[in-house]
């Protein structure tokens, strides 16, 4: 994808609302607009001024990290909020540290505080409360089936079909066929199933076609656009498009709206259902990258290919300031998540750089994103589905779909075996991304099942 499911709200507020962020040098923005960003985050938090949360989301309950208290030491504590969620800062009255405990804001027009309290040591730390269960609590399996019983949860991103063009993840060269990462990433994740439950896990879709998980459209998110844009500065909006190549374009109704819809709506959406319904042990969010294409209609194929892989954390300053998001990191944080989201998504990273060859990507800022790891294809970033499913979440990046060797193998299709691909014996391009995840959780598996929790 681009990091886009993915959008943190200083990315919707620095880059544009109809943005998709993709992990490119520089940073390729599609459908930018600074101002609407800011628009519509400014809107909304005016509009819940009280609680101070994100487009599209809830009022956290805080009375539900009481179920944390003393499952944690100070050290532990200090270690993940400094070294994984609060690498850019955070501001002194947001969460303060003793030795004992810690205060974290909850609503600063309200004055009100939730008290965390330490355990004393690593001994009497209280159980950790949660639905997933890491890897070292699951009883040793056959080596032929290392994910016996594992409950894996596969989220195709983006959308597919007619979808693809209002999401921005279409283009098309000449004749050849259009590419549309929605479509692709679906197809990555129906052969992954097949060789996850080949190694013994029990695999579910949060998207198994082209259309969207929310029942919600662009047309029931007008109001709320028009809001948005009266209260920035855009008295009289027109209702719609006229012309792709407008630079005013963001300033429409409809551009608004469909961006609340396949950007906001949707993802929160997938949220609900991963935590209510599948209760997975691990997510993987199955993406494509892409640069700069130019014009969907004759974009420009280029040289650079590259690999990463995401995990929560490396939240900005100013995303903090938002309640709700502040609480979901805490929650994140004290289920321990990125004990077991790190080696997982390293093992599959290891995996992917051998089968794929493939280097790894080098963000040109360290001011959205934090390398973690030891592999080096490995960052922290906040991102929307990362942070919203509550569970470890493994996000994969790889291939430039515009770039000339992806875009011969996604035109190649899919196929058994090999093929000659620009002078190269290759698998499927799918295939290859397929086995490269399952092969890296076996691995991972293998090595850390049974050993207590």
């Amino acid at each position: 994808m681009r990091n886009d499911e993915l959008m943190t709200n200083n990315e919707a507020r620095n880059s544009a609302l109809r943005h998709l962020r993709f992990d490119i040098p520089a940073t390729f923005n599609i459908r930018a607009s600074s101002l609407l960003s800011l628009a519509l985050l400014a809107f909304w938090a005016t509009a819940h001024a009280a609680d101070n949360i994100g487009v599209l989301g809830s009022k956290p309950q805080w009375n539900v990290l009481q179920r944390y208290q003393k499952t944690i030491t100070h050290d532990d504590f200090v270690r993940l909020i400094n070294g994984v969620y609060c690498t850019q800062g955070f501001a002194d009255d947001l969460i303060k540290i003793s030795n004992d405990s810690a205060q974290i804001l909850e609503n600063r027009e309200a004055h009100s505080l939730f008290e965390l309290h330490f355990a004393a040591d690593e001994t009497s730390c209280a159980h950790v409360p949660r639905l997933w269960r890491p890897a070292k609590s699951l009883p040793p399996a056959d080596p032929s089936k290392p994910l016996n019983g594992l409950r894996i949860a596969l989220d195709p991103g983006h959308l597919g079909g007619n979808w693809a063009k209002m999401e921005e993840r279409w283009f098309k060269v000449g004749d050849t066929k259009p590419v549309k990462e929605g479509d692709l990433a679906l197809k990555v994740a129906r052969l992954l199933a097949i060789r996850l439950k080949e190694l013994g896990a029990k695999v579910f879709f949060v998207r198994n076609s082209a259309e969207p998980v929310t029942p919600k459209r662009p047309d029931d998110f007008k109001t709320l656009a028009r809001k948005i844009l009266i209260k920035n500065g855009v008295p009289r909006p027109r209702p719609d498009v006229l012309d792709p190549n407008d630079s005013e374009k963001e300033q429409t109704i409809r551009w608004q709206s469909e961006i609340l819809f396949y950007r906001y709506s949707e993802i929160r959406r997938r949220a609900v259902l991963v935590n209510t319904k599948l209760h997975p042990d691990l997510v993987l969010c199955l993406h494509f990258n892409a640069e700069g294409w130019g014009d969907p209609n004759n974009p420009t194929l280029i040289d650079n290919n590259h690999l990463h892989l995401l995990v929560n954390g490396s939240y900005l300053k100013d995303e903090l300031e938002f309640d709700d998001e502040r609480f979901e990191m805490i929650r994140r944080l004290l289920s321990r998540v990125y004990d077991e989201e790190l080696p997982a998504a390293e093992a599959v990273a290891a995996s992917m750089a051998k089968d794929t060859g493939l280097p790894p990507y080098q963000y040109p800022t360290t001011q959205t994103t934090t390398k973690v790891g030891t592999t080096g294809y490995v960052y922290a970033r906040n991102l929307l589905a990362t942070r919203l499913y509550r569970c470890p979440v493994v996000y994969c990046e790889p291939y430039v779909m515009n770039s000339k060797d992806a875009f011969a193998r996604i035109q190649a299709g899919d196929y058994k075996g090999t093929r000659n691909i620009n002078g190269v014996e290759r698998k499927s391009i799918f295939r290859e991304y397929a086995d490269a995840v399952a092969d890296g959780l076996a691995d991972y598996y293998k090595a850390s099942r049974g050993r207590g929790d």
